[in-house]
């Protein structure tokens, strides 16, 4: 038995490996939340602090009046690299740096800015036109937070610049700089962690309908034991029609390979007219369908979530010995019926006997016992000169009454010529027989008129080692083309001229004539069986 639940066409993840990725993400995205934050805000009050405090040396320093008289007097720029190294050590900038009133450096640090020039410090232009400017910038490859800050004279001539700058921390450094505002952050980052885990367990349960994996365990098993004791074959598809859970049963009956689980029903080896039941195109209460030798009855029922289609599950029970079973219980009934017409016939008779006696119409009552006796004789000597198996011979007298009795007339074909029968062809040929005219009399009695009376002729040949060819005709109107497929498969009649479903009668004939090795056919109003003797095959190994 295979059985499986909603088939992928990929790998999909167990539910503990679904659990561990959600719980995986929500951590990671928890903690890259917290560094992020943690590291902008941290940058953010840096740049904000540092940029301020550059600002304040700077301008402090461009506010000296040794500031101006250096820069205000070629001679004197000597005086101007103390006091930016004073200015510089005592503010615990990294840097400080003049510039004259053309932007080229004055005092110049021996460290990191060495070869500093008005491109590595692009708010000198800035302070140049009279604006302070601070910001972050690259001094000899080292990022910096600086300001820029003119030096004003006299009559508010721009004399020079004053850059002062300090050195810009790296990740590590701002992360510990983060450090007093991260408790926060991870507080909140437990808060959002504890909410994101029972949503999470929230869709588990959603997912399981709040079943633990203990119970989930115990279900499938309960499951798998339930479908591999079931008798009945069971076949689920899915919204795609693909099969979702198969039985033993349903392998058995429906002869499909042990691993078909996940696999299309277009792409498995089933016959059309089964296809058609399973997918729902052909629909109904125990719908019997031929499936080799064999008769199988199908219940579908679609399957729906919230509205929405999304499978089906079919149910399927061997009627095979059932309806062999009807088939006898219908062959006694038919002897029944024929001994009741017959009886009810000779009955007749004698009553149209017994009033010619009264009558003294001895002459007449002998003419007609006699004439009644040699439509007998001649319609027995007709049917064994052309049928020599007593069975079947049998079985055709007996209909002819029964035929009498409806009104309508039974016929053997002159040409019909049916040699000696093994025992076991004589009763797949009875059941054949017996069935198709029961059929063909009901077609052509239901259409019968007073200037039209019905018919049924019966030709068949063969026999004594050969296939067996049965063909009925009847005056009925016949089985429309467009059913001349389906007739044989779900059990269809002509019984009302239309070919609903009425019993199991042409099914049989079908089941029969294959497991024969032959088929039934129909067109129009003549049904066609081919039979060939099984005991035969058996001997030659077939």
């Amino acid at each position: 038995m295979n059985g499986g639940g909603d088939a992928a066409p990929g790998r999909r993840l167990t539910l503990a490996g679904q659990f561990l990725a959600l719980q995986l993400g929500i951590i990671v995205t928890v903690l890259v939340m917290v560094g992020a934050v943690s590291l902008a805000q941290s940058d953010a009050r840096l740049r904000q602090t540092e940029s301020r405090r550059m600002l304040a040396v700077a301008e402090s320093t461009a506010a000296r009046d040794t500031i101006r008289v250096g820069l205000g007097d070629p001679g004197r720029e000597e005086v101007l690299a103390p006091l930016a190294e004073s200015v510089r050590a005592l503010s615990g900038a990294d840097l400080v740096v003049v510039h004259d009133d053309r932007g080229r450096p004055i005092t110049l640090d021996p460290g990191p800015v060495d070869g500093t020039d008005e491109a590595d410090l692009p708010g000198v232009a800035t302070a140049l036109d009279g604006r302070a400017w601070t910001g972050v910038t690259d001094v000899a490859g080292q990022r910096t937070v600086a300001a820029a800050v003119p030096v004003i004279g006299e009559g508010g001539t721009i004399l020079g610049v004053v850059v002062a700058g300090s050195d810009y921390p790296g990740p590590g450094e701002l992360l510990v700089l983060a450090t007093p505002n991260l408790l926060v952050y991870l507080g909140i980052a437990s808060v959002l962690g504890v909410v994101g885990s029972l949503l999470l367990s929230r869709r588990v349960k959603r997912q399981t309908l709040g079943l633990e994996p203990e119970q989930i365990t115990r279900l499938v098993e309960h499951r798998e034991a339930m479908l591999h004791g079931l008798k009945e074959g069971v076949l689920g598809l899915d919204a795609d029609d693909r099969v979702t859970l198969v039985n033993d049963a349903a392998v058995r009956l429906l002869d499909l390979p042990p691993d078909s689980v996940g696999t299309a029903l277009a792409d498995l080896d089933v016959p059309g007219g089964l296809r058609d039941v399973l997918v729902g195109r052909v629909r109904g209460r125990d719908t019997v369908v031929a499936i080799g030798d064999r008769l199988v009855a199908l219940n579908r029922m679609p399957l729906e979530t919230e509205g929405r289609a999304v499978g089906s599950v079919t149910t399927m029970r061997d009627r095979t010995d059932l309806v062999e079973l009807q088939h006898e219980l219908d062959a006694s009934k038919t002897t029944t019926d024929t001994l009741r017409a017959q009886a009810h016939e000779f009955a007749n008779r004698l009553h149209v006997i017994s009033g010619l006696l009264e009558l003294s119409e001895y002459d007449e009552a002998a003419r007609y016992v006699s004439q009644i006796g040699g439509a007998r004789a001649r319609l027995s000597a007709q049917v064994t000169e052309r049928i020599q198996d007593p069975s079947v011979a049998a079985l055709l007298i007996a209909k002819a009454s029964l035929a009498a009795e409806q009104g309508a007339q039974l016929r053997v074909a002159t040409e019909a010529r049916l040699g000696q029968l093994s025992e076991e062809l004589a009763a797949d040929l009875v059941t054949v027989v017996a069935n198709l005219v029961d059929n063909a009399l009901d077609a052509a009695t239901q259409n019968a008129g007073p200037d039209r009376r019905a018919w049924v002729e019966v030709d068949m040949v063969g026999g004594g080692g050969d296939p067996v060819h049965v063909s009925v005709r009847d005056s009925g109107p016949g089985v429309p083309s467009e059913l001349a497929d389906e007739v044989f498969q779900h059990g269809y009649t002509t019984k009302d001229g239309s070919g609903r479903k009425r019993g199991l009668g042409l099914a049989i004939v079908s089941l029969v004539c294959a497991r024969c090795g032959g088929e039934a056919t129909v067109s129009g109003s003549e049904f066609t069986a081919v039979l060939y003797d099984r005991h035969d095959d058996e001997e030659n190994g077939l």
